[in-house]
């Protein structure tokens, strides 16, 4: 599980980054960070809940 959240991470951070190396895709480092920080969210959410 924490592999994927991790691949997730770097695949969200990747896609933020080349948003503003790019100045036309702005939007998508937008949705770049959107993402990344809906998956820390959720991975804090799931290991949270796991330890109950």
């Amino acid at each position: 599980m924490w592999t994927i959240l991790i691949v997730l991470l770097i695949v969200w951070a990747a896609l933020s980054i080349l948003g503003f190396v790019v100045k036309g895709l702005l939007w998508l480092a937008l949705i770049g960070i959107i993402l990344f920080l809906a998956t820390l969210v959720v991975g804090f959410f799931r290991q949270k809940a796991g330890k109950d």
